[in-house]
């Protein structure tokens, strides 16, 4: 199976700053985030992953709420590590092809060939009061713009032919322009020419990464995607997901790796794992969950009881212009198991959406194993719930139980990221 290690300052608990093993006061310390890179490499994870967004997070007194601008912190990594894949976001809303490619090409080349991208649209109004937009673009309008955008960054990255420079110095010859091609590009949303003015990368083109799962995500997913990050709750969930995406990209004569994150909540025993989840739902902050909950479902609940049920004002995702597959999980996370909004703020702190699993470093292997068996998963995105012990204890003590059931690659086989998928 192949494993990324999705970091953030703290952890993906929306506590885990308070949290007295927490790295949040490191929040932009490079020196931290080489740490855990160096971890990640220790228990030969494929890659490791960092979100990101163009506007602040909400609450800032509630919560880590900046953070360092990943495409610059992946340079100053690729430099302290030798063969795990470093993902960066990036929004094709708010981002050019041409300084994107540029910016990608160049960290593979700094990486040896380890780039990958994280392909969004963007989610939020304040993401785009940030670019000169009052409102933000039409959810369908995002993905066409997507779609172009990957197109045009594709031939970028391709307008250097793998044999294009020559380095004669007796002739002369630094390259063979013949192999230095225009892009020409004319589109809806891009007028680009090219080339790009970055000679082909160790990897061609970094790995390209998706998260989307509403019907633009998995349609954009199924032609673009390499690898793709998703949230399910159940393992019947995980396998629908599975079994249209595959089929969806099939058509295209694809087939993207899909990985299900998960946040693995460890300890030595089962108890001891409950208490850590207990502790963390303990210090969470309501104000902060209420907003982040208000958020996802588009509707302010400031004014609702904790202890009562979400209110039937809710939209439908045709509705929603933000992220539509979170708003879907989520909604119908609550109203199935008929939770109350604290119920729900406590659900989701741990991974927004994404399955929390507290257990034993043999249960979460167990659980790993029956989704990657089961045909739900081709691996996981982890999601440790404090950082840096979560990640610590997840190489540490369930990498090894997936080697010994032959589930997982004892060392690095490859010196690029897309090697480690097993792609061109």
């Amino acid at each position: 199976m192949h494993l990324n290690a999705f970091l953030m300052p703290a952890g993906h608990h929306d506590a885990a700053w308070r949290h007295p093993s927490s790295g949040a006061d490191r929040a932009t310390d490079i020196a931290y985030y080489q740490e855990l890179t160096r971890t990640a490499e220790r228990g030969f994870l494929d890659s490791v992953f960092f979100a990101d967004g163009v506007a602040i997070r909400p609450a800032p007194a509630a919560n880590v709420a900046g953070g360092l601008e990943p495409l610059t912190l992946l340079a100053a990594l690729a430099v302290v590590t030798e063969r795990v894949g470093l993902i960066a976001t990036a929004s094709t809303t708010f981002y050019e092809p041409y300084t994107l490619a540029r910016a990608f090409a160049s960290l593979d080349h700094i990486s040896g060939g380890r780039a990958g991208w994280n392909i969004v649209t963007s989610g939020t109004e304040a993401e785009a009061r940030n670019f000169n937009r009052d409102t933000h673009l039409d959810h369908a309008v995002r993905y066409r713009r997507a779609a172009e955008f990957v197109d045009v960054a594709t031939a970028l990255w391709e307008s250097w032919e793998p044999d294009a420079i020559v380095f004669d110095r007796a002739a002369g010859v630094y390259a063979d322009p013949a192999k230095i091609h225009d892009v020409g590009h004319t589109g809806e949303h891009f007028r680009v020419r090219g080339p790009l003015n970055v000679p082909r990368s160790p990897q061609g083109r970094p790995l390209l990464v998706q998260a989307g799962s509403s019907e633009d995500g998995r349609a954009f997913a199924a032609r673009h995607a390499e690898a793709i990050f998703t949230a399910q709750q159940t393992l019947a969930d995980g396998q629908a997901f599975y079994r249209d995406v595959k089929a969806r990209a099939a058509r295209h004569g694809r087939d993207p790796k899909i990985l299900p994150g998960i946040c693995p909540v460890l300890g030595s025993t089962e108890e001891e794992a409950q208490r850590l989840a207990d502790s963390l739902t303990e210090l969470q902050v309501l104000d902060y969950g209420l907003e982040q909950l208000s958020g996802m479902l588009n509707v302010d609940l400031s004014g609702y009881p904790l202890d009562g049920p979400l209110p039937d004002v809710l939209p439908s995702e045709d509705q929603i212009n933000g992220n539509k597959s979170r708003f879907t999980l989520v909604a119908r996370l609550a109203r199935s198991e008929k939770l109350t909004i604290r119920e729900i703020i406590a659900r989701l702190g741990g991974g927004r959406g994404h399955r929390v699993f507290a257990g034993t470093p043999e249960q979460v292997a167990d659980e790993l194993e029956e989704w990657h068996r089961g045909g739900a998963a081709d691996g996981f995105n982890i999601m440790p719930p404090v950082l840096p012990t979560g990640l610590e204890d997840f190489v540490d003590h369930v990498v090894p139980l997936l080697q010994k059931r032959g589930l997982f690659r004892h060392e690095y086989e490859s010196t690029t990221l897309r090697g480690h998928y097993g792609l061109d």
